[in-house]
């Protein structure tokens, strides 16, 4: 992880981080504690080596019990709450007739009710914060249309609005709600995604095509925006939808 400082942005925010084990939410949790804040990862699956700096909680973030507990829990242990990092979410493929009802439920709780809950959760800690701040995982995905990911491009356009209905709500308790709108990554799931294709260079290449930087965003590129977004030097950021998406949403290159 690198050495913790103590005298860093965050030192001395406690920050929680959804899905942090792995992808973004683990490059958030190192860049977070390597930046001074006492971090707490919050996972169904931790680490079978956890770094003994962050705190690991295992949580489903569609058990309402659940969340309250991890909540609590680390606040308990680590005295409090700052930041909380949405990131928990799950992917889907197909158009809107491809996956059942049972599936639109599943990816809605976990992508967009999950960030409801978690964020119910640590409203009253945030409250009591100097410097509290919310940054949610959302996903290019919402503000373009991407073939066969109907499921997904509406979850996260969920997570889009609900970032901005929470900064409009929570502005007067000085806690500062934004996001950061990721293209495609170079992620767990998308190594899954490429796996499972017919002809996995040529999907990459497809998708490296489509960001006109030419290639996948870096999980580390979003977590230094989502540490932007979270630290208190950014205390005028607040409603912000920040894209991380290689020119995805912005540009349009000649063929």
């Amino acid at each position: 992880m690198g050495e913790q400082d103590p005298t860093g942005e965050m030192a001395g925010l406690v920050a929680v981080v959804t899905g942090g084990a792995s992808g973004i939410g683990a490059a958030c949790v190192t860049l977070l504690a390597r930046r001074g804040a006492r971090v707490a990862c919050l996972d169904r699956d931790l680490p079978a080596s956890p770094d003994p700096r962050v705190v690991g909680v295992r949580c489903d973030v569609t058990d309402t019990a659940a969340v309250r507990a991890a909540v609590a829990h680390v606040v308990d242990t680590l005295g409090g709450l700052d930041v909380l990092v949405n990131n928990a979410g799950i992917g889907a493929v197909g158009d809107v007739a491809a996956n059942e009802e049972a599936e639109w439920h599943r990816v809605l709780d976990v992508n967009v009710v999950g960030v409801a809950r978690v964020s119910a959760a640590a409203l009253p800690h945030l409250r009591a914060s100097s410097a509290p701040a919310v940054v949610n995982t959302c996903s290019v995905v919402a503000q373009v249309g991407v073939p066969q990911r109907a499921l997904y491009s509406a979850s996260k356009g969920a997570v889009a609005a609900l970032t901005l209905a929470m900064a409009a709500d929570h502005v007067g308790d000085g806690i500062r709600v934004n996001a950061v709108v990721p293209g495609t990554a170079d992620t767990p799931w998308v190594g899954r995604l490429l796996a499972g294709a017919d002809d996995p260079d040529a999907a990459l290449a497809a998708l490296r095509d489509r960001q006109p930087l030419g290639r996948l965003v870096s999980a580390a590129e979003v977590a230094r925006a989502v540490a932007y977004l979270a630290s208190p030097s950014s205390g005028s950021t607040t409603g912000t939808l920040l894209a991380v998406d290689g020119g995805m949403v912005s540009l349009r290159l000649p063929r």
